[in-house]
């Protein structure tokens, strides 16, 4: 007899606990094989294929698209076995027969069952030519009819949290079909019932005005979602300052236009500021560091991992260039362009956009002046580049119409003082101003 095997959706790495399904890879009675993608879902930070560890034929497939699952919930259903494949895919299928623990995918934690947002997940359905059958899901929790008095024993709850949850809405737990093995009361379940006393009464459909009169609601999730809750983070936890600073940058675009002059890759302004931007980390390495809360320490790090704010579609996103240190402007230039294709064609991999040390935000591109950068949590401080326009400005104790930006640093008051703070953006400044500055800072 074939085995049917539970797919799971795996923990797809840096802290994420949920994933929207957009497209589904395969049907109920398709044959796959081990490490075929099966399904396409959208994390907060990227859209990611997600392969199955068996071969064998989809028996049940959990999840509609545009619903969100929580990590560790079911995804697919597969009947492992040479007797249920067609001819040609029962070899695969034998590596998984044996009942064996599936092996990690590669890129993924081998931890499946963390906690997370819980929702119920129904299974998609559809008739399977393969003799065997797709478990039952469970059934919805839900408040029991009106009936005799529930029999006197222990009520199925183990944990105080769900005694507290059902205590506090005054829900009876004796009145609770519990979901869990052998009936055990769940939080879901309270939950559920919660949500069933709190329900309105229904009501007849508001005029057209009326609806309007309610505004759009748009879910806070997804991409969206991910962003709000760093940047509350950023803001709840580290006490951050701003300094400001306006630049001449009539000499930076005249190198950059020598240096385009000569032929080869364009170098980019985003890649001069990037490389003026490491050399100022080598000088004040406090602002390349974070604060570790638990041990009560400022963690310096050793290497420039650069993000970078890229506007696309989906919204902000910032990938990361790795190693900004070690690169010329040219090589961040390259970078910088492979990094923002994949971006706004949404195949930024969960790793491009993780793991950044500090951040430089082009918000010139938008057509401003200045802002105060909100620092990209866990890292210790950001700068933001405003548009280079034509501007009065006294050059050589002469009035003069040169190419002025507005530097904008926001930092974590905890790596250090403002002193750093202005040490750090007034050498970009100088570089900006002057990039013979930067040949003698390398």
């Amino acid at each position: 007899m074939p085995q049917v095997m539970e797919f799971k959706l795996p923990d797809l790495g840096e802290g994420l606990t949920e994933a929207e399904i957009v497209r589904w890879l395969v049907a109920v009675g398709d044959v796959v094989a081990i490490d075929q993608p099966v399904v396409e879902v959208e994390t907060a930070k990227a859209m990611v294929e997600v392969p199955c560890p068996y071969g064998g034929v989809v028996t049940a497939r959990f999840g509609e698209e545009g619903e969100e699952l929580p990590v560790g919930a079911p995804l697919i259903t597969v009947a492992v076995g040479a007797q249920s494949l067609p001819a040609g895919a029962a070899e695969a299928a034998e590596a998984e027969g044996s009942g064996e623990a599936p092996r990690p995918l590669i890129g993924y934690g081998s931890d499946h069952s963390r906690p997370a947002r819980r929702r119920r997940v129904r299974p998609v359905t559809a008739a399977v030519s393969a003799p065997v059958t797709a478990p039952a899901p469970a059934p919805v929790p839900a408040l029991a009819p009106a009936a005799p008095a529930a029999p006197a024993g222990p009520v199925p709850v183990i944990s105080p949290l769900v005694r507290k949850l059902a205590k506090d809405g005054g829900v009876d737990l004796r009145a609770l079909h519990g979901s869990g093995p052998e009936g055990l009361i769940l939080r879901a379940d309270v939950e559920a019932a919660l949500a069933a006393l709190r329900a309105p009464a229904p009501a007849p459909a508001p005029a057209p005005a009326a609806v309007s009169a309610q505004g759009e609601r748009i879910p806070l999730k997804g991409l969206r979602g991910a962003v709000a809750e760093k940047l509350s983070r950023s803001r709840s936890e580290i006490p951050d300052a701003t300094c400001w600073v306006d630049a001449d940058a009539t000499e930076l675009m005249a190198a950059r236009a020598a240096m385009n002059a000569v032929g080869g890759p364009k170098i980019s302004v985003l890649a001069l500021l990037a490389r003026i931007c490491t050399a100022a980390l080598a000088k004040y390495p406090e602002l390349n560091s974070t604060v570790d809360l638990a041990a009560k320490e400022i963690v310096r790090l050793p290497s420039v991992h650069l993000g970078f704010a890229a506007q696309t579609e989906r919204g902000l996103v910032v990938p990361v260039v790795r190693d900004a240190q070690g690169r010329n402007p040219e090589s961040l230039s390259a970078e910088f362009a492979r990094l923002t294709e994949l971006a706004r064609s949404g195949r930024l991999a969960p790793a491009d956009l993780t793991g950044g040390t500090f951040t430089l935000n082009n918000y010139g591109v938008f057509g401003v002046d200045g802002s105060t950068p909100i620092i990209n949590h866990p890292e210790a401080a950001m700068l933001g580049v405003g548009r280079i326009i034509d501007k009065p400005w006294v050059h050589q104790g002469q009035l003069a119409v040169r190419k002025v930006v507005q530097l904008s640093l926001t930092f974590d008051h905890r790596v250090c003082d403002g002193g750093t703070a202005g040490g750090f953006l007034r050498h970009v400044a100088d570089c900006v101003e002057s990039p013979a500055v930067l040949l003698r800072s390398l």
